[in-house]
């Protein structure tokens, strides 16, 4: 404290821009950004920094699978890491939940780098296979309690590689405070915009056939999770027609605190995805929405998620969408197919009382282990809730027709949408 009221450094005009968005960094034409394998490594960084890998999978059903492993740093504490698992089946209702709190985390196991990671209750294995048509691949097994078991082979397909945004060292990340050499904290993500999950998982000993599109994305906030963001959106849109067509996005909003005019300047929207057609990632999008600006209907680089309606929830307090719309258009990232490609995806998902493929409201604080629960502190009276969703859905797509013929005049292609809006505080 005392070399704080000391110090000689220059003060910083409380005025000046304290947030350095991804989406406001990168030109149109640097927008993909190719991973290499550090990109996908785990971190495992000191402070308060929440780390996670997600495996997302929807089967021909309509049921939406998801593997999850978490490593929460919490400053001086030791690390703590869970695996998370959920299927849900819209059609019958029926949903298996678990996380479970890890022992005896490891990255990298044995022979392997930290890509890889293992604990006493599961073993992640990255392993690569050039010159095949799926390059890199996850093997997850998994014995999380003694009624659930995972066993499960996620593979990367060659057309569609991983990315980030912006290409080097720095594609993919936000920044928290003033100077982006030294900032307060950070967000970045990485994708696999389009995988194919094949295994099988076994709930009370009932055996369950994994067979079906996904994504994965690899994730880390650099600072505490409430000083981060006031709302997330995210979305997977899964189709086998043409191919093979996803459609993914992410998007977070800053708390009030930061912004391009300091403190009280927030709720700055970063929105990052990204579209595969036919089976090949067509493009790359990102763009910033700020507080005191209005976004162009029809401009060259679009990446929005949109709430539709409101109404009030009396569950969680929160303004429950009724429908929720999504939006991209880039340049597309094939040499061969230059162009604008342009996706949009529209849901309704009904209404607090009458809900359309809700899977569930997930009270956050529940679910944080205790020891992080210390240390967030969220406003007195908050309660962070995640609406997750599922349903049938269409995306309509539009581009050049050396991506995928009729492409042109536009498509409609049928498939599934898993959808996530999270609400941290007003």
């Amino acid at each position: 404290m005392f070399s704080s009221l000391f110090s000689s450094a220059p003060a910083v005009d409380p005025h000046a821009p304290n947030f350095l968005p991804v989406s406001s960094l990168f030109t149109c034409d640097e927008l993909y950004g190719e991973l290499d394998e550090t990109d996908t490594e785990w971190k495992c960084a000191s402070g308060f920094v929440t780390e996670t890998q997600i495996w997302y999978t929807i089967l021909e059903d309509g049921s939406s699978v998801m593997c999850q492993v978490i490593h929460s740093s919490i400053g001086v504490w030791y690390p703590t890491i869970q695996f998370t698992f959920k299927v849900f089946n819209p059609k019958t209702g029926e949903k298996t939940w678990r996380s479970v709190n890890v022992s005896n985390f490891v990255t990298p196991p044995p022979d392997l780098d930290k890509r890889s990671s293992k604990a006493d209750e599961f073993t992640i294995t990255h392993a690569d296979a050039p010159g095949t048509d799926y390059p890199e691949l996850y093997t997850i097994t998994a014995n999380l309690t003694p009624d659930v078991k995972i066993s499960l082979e996620v593979r990367r397909p060659t057309a569609a590689p991983g990315f980030k945004v912006g290409k080097g060292p720095d594609g993919g990340y936000s920044y928290f405070g003033p100077d982006a050499a030294q900032p307060e904290g950070y967000v970045v993500h990485r994708f696999w915009p389009l995988t194919r999950t094949s295994g099988e998982i076994t709930v009370n000993g009932k055996p369950l056939a994994v067979d079906g599109p996904g994504m994965f994305v690899h994730a880390i906030q650099g600072m505490r999770p409430n000083l981060v963001a006031s709302r997330w959106n995210f979305a997977h849109f899964q189709s086998p027609a043409h191919g093979g067509v996803s459609a993914v996005q992410m998007e977070f909003t800053t708390t009030s605190a930061y912004g391009r005019k300091g403190a009280g300047s927030g709720y700055v929207s970063v929105n990052v995805g990204g579209l595969v057609i036919g089976g090949k990632l067509a493009t790359v999008t990102a763009e910033t929405k700020w507080p005191d600006e209005a976004q162009p209907e029809k401009a060259a680089l679009v990446s929005r998620a949109q709430h539709v309606g409101g109404a009030h929830d009396p569950e969680t307090g929160y303004p429950q969408p009724s429908g929720l719309v999504y939006r991209w258009a880039a340049p597309s990232v094939l040499s061969d197919a230059p162009g604008t490609v342009e996706g949009t995806l529209t849901l309704d998902v009904g209404s607090p009382s009458e809900p359309k493929g809700l899977i569930e409201k997930v009270d956050v604080l529940a679910e944080i282990p205790t020891v992080v629960k210390a240390v967030v502190n969220y406003v007195a009276g908050t309660k962070p809730y995640i609406y997750q969703w599922i349903n049938p859905a269409k995306l309509v797509l539009k581009g050049p027709d050396l991506i995928l013929p009729g492409l042109a005049g536009g498509l409609e292609v049928e498939g599934f949408s898993y959808n996530e809006a999270t609400f941290i505080s007003e």
